[in-house]
């Protein structure tokens, strides 16, 4: 699991310890799970918190200067020796307890790539924007590499490590989502959606992403079908 952080002093603790009070095993496979948090130079005391409390179970990994979700998914991947990854964001958006539900197709022999979709599942707080975009995108994704997605943005990506090794990632920020998308299904990768629950947050709360960042998603999207 590789939770990319940047700003969250009031989440972060509160997250951590959802994740490791989480059961990742299935009935059918325990799991060993491995938690791999980047510090991405915040600036609001969360990089002072994270050295303060240093869990000892949680392998955590200080970038030098911020660089964005996008570089922080590609660190946590340099380090992480699991078979499977996921990416958590540290805002409390998503329920870590949901991630068994995802694994257990994996487990089955079902599928080798799961995404947890919003629009399948719960959603609570996602302003009409947000969900516009997200659709939008979601629907240019389907057009052009035919596909039945309901999320491309959804955070909850369960992906075989070795394949996400095996890709040149370029994306530093929010642009990771469709550039990993797009990498996955040019390679012919089967990507199965689950329903999960959503708690989405607004600007005063912490919220980053905004429509702003629909425009470098959108150019990843067409860029990456036709290159690599």
């Amino acid at each position: 699991m590789i939770i990319p952080v940047y700003n969250e002093l009031s989440t972060i603790e509160e997250l951590l310890n959802r994740v490791r009070a989480a059961d990742l095993s299935t009935p059918e496979v325990p799991v060993e799970k491995e938690i791999i948090v980047v510090e991405d130079c915040s600036k609001d005391g969360t990089r002072e918190l994270l050295a303060r409390i240093n869990p000892p179970d949680i392998k955590i990994v200080y970038h030098a200067r911020n660089q964005g979700k996008g570089a922080a998914i590609r660190t946590g991947l340099a380090h992480a020796t699991g078979e499977y990854v996921i990416i958590q964001d540290a805002d409390l958006e998503y329920d870590p307890r949901e991630i068994p539900a995802l694994l257990a197709p994996i487990a089955a022999g079902e599928a080798t790539t799961v995404y947890g979709s919003r629009f399948l599942g719960q959603i609570r707080a996602m302003t009409f924007t947000q969900w516009v975009g997200n659709r939008l995108l979601t629907f240019i994704t389907n057009t052009l590499y035919r596909t039945y997605l309901t999320d491309m943005e959804t955070c909850y990506k369960l992906m075989p490590a070795n394949v996400v090794k095996s890709f040149r990632l370029r994306a530093n920020y929010f642009d990771f989502e469709p550039e990993v998308t797009a990498k996955l299904l040019k390679q012919g990768q089967t990507i199965l959606e689950l329903p999960i629950t959503y708690t989405a947050r607004e600007a005063d709360e912490g919220k980053k992403i905004s429509w702003r960042d629909g425009l470098p998603a959108l150019w990843s999207l067409v860029k990456y079908r036709f290159v690599d």
